[in-house]
């Protein structure tokens, strides 16, 4: 069975909606964090949302610098390697940053780790500033920095992921097709954003997260189908055929699902669903809670080799004579 070309494999809406779940699953997650940040009427925190704003269009610039770096350093590289063995290296890059957003257990402690973080470092400029602030009227220097690189990690994390992911669609489906995805996604999430912020709603935010995940977790298995396929194109992997599964499998799961009658396209697949399920298992699996440690028992004391009888003799008590004991002092006269 020869393979289609890779550039005829992936379509263009497909990869637009691949391309804006994962736009928008980075921004929501982005601004979850800046909800955890940014909460509290108080007029201090007020005036800490403005730094942090700030540093959160910094990191959205430093994400478009990002861009055109990354862009241009691929495209030194494609003088000198080959377009299959470029567009399977980008594929490899991009199903390790899908991984890493799927990995359940990891978002565990992204969210008790991460957030966490960001509030008490929030927490400790806030309280380190309030003399400054009921002085001055203004915050500190180095609290305003502070905050505002709060805010930039906060974005600019999310979207340096982005921009490695988005690397192996520009090279398959072109920069048009990214833009396009890009921007729907960057919608999306600036209206959660809008709603959070601006309307102050509440949304669902853990509803919204799942079902992304489960969107994430059909573009993973998608991704690792393609890579599996280029992989096979570059020489990097052996095209083992399953004749029997070649009726079962029509061009347009190919094109849609990356779903191909070979060992080695099924077998990867195969490992990532075990992989990102064996992760959400161990993530939701009730932990053992652990018990005190017993006190250690006191050192017993050692034993004499002539123990002492039991129950104790009782001291002789010596019974004073008639005459009594004599006075200390003359007793005094009636």
């Amino acid at each position: 069975m020869s393979l289609p070309e890779t550039s005829l494999m992936t379509s263009s809406t497909a990869a637009v909606l691949d391309i804006a779940v994962l736009v928008f699953r980075e921004g929501l997650e982005c601004v979850l964090v800046l909800a955890a940040i940014t909460t509290g009427g108080s007029g201090l925190m007020r005036t800490a949302r403005r730094p942090i704003a700030a540093g959160v269009g910094v990191g959205f610039l430093a994400t478009l610098a990002t861009w055109f770096i990354a862009v241009g350093a691929v495209n030194d590289l494609s003088g000198s390697v080959s377009a299959l063995a470029l567009q399977a290296a980008t594929g490899l890059l991009a199903i390790l940053v899908l991984l890493v957003v799927m990995n359940w257990f990891f978002h565990k402690l992204y969210w008790t780790g991460w957030i966490s973080l960001h509030s008490r470092q929030r927490n400790r400029l806030l309280n380190n500033s309030e003399g400054d602030a009921a002085a001055e009227g203004k915050f500190a220097r180095r609290a305003w920095l502070g905050l505002a690189l709060l805010g930039f990690t906060s974005l600019y994390r999310e979207g340096f992921e982005v921009v490695l992911f988005l690397q192996s669609y520009r090279l398959r489906v072109g920069g048009r097709v990214v833009l396009e995805g890009a921007w729907i996604g960057v919608a999306l999430a600036g209206a959660v954003a809008l709603l959070t912020f601006a309307a102050h709603k509440r949304l669902p935010y853990k509803k919204m997260l799942v079902a992304t995940g489960v969107l994430l977790g059909i573009v993973l298995l998608v991704m690792v189908g393609e890579q599996a396929q280029e992989m096979q194109l570059a020489h990097w992997l052996p095209t083992t055929t399953i004749p029997a599964l070649a009726p079962w499998m029509p061009d347009w799961a190919g094109l849609w699902f990356s779903l191909f009658p070979t060992v080695e396209t099924l077998a990867a697949q195969g490992i990532a669903a075990m992989l990102v399920l064996g992760s959400y298992w161990y993530a939701s699996s009730p932990r053992p809670s652990r018990k005190a440690a017993p006190a250690p028992a006191t050192a017993a004391a050692p034993r004499a080799s002539n123990p002492a009888p039991w129950p104790p003799k009782q001291p002789a008590i010596t019974m004073p004579s008639s005459a009594g004991p004599a006075p200390t002092a003359p007793p005094p006269r009636l």
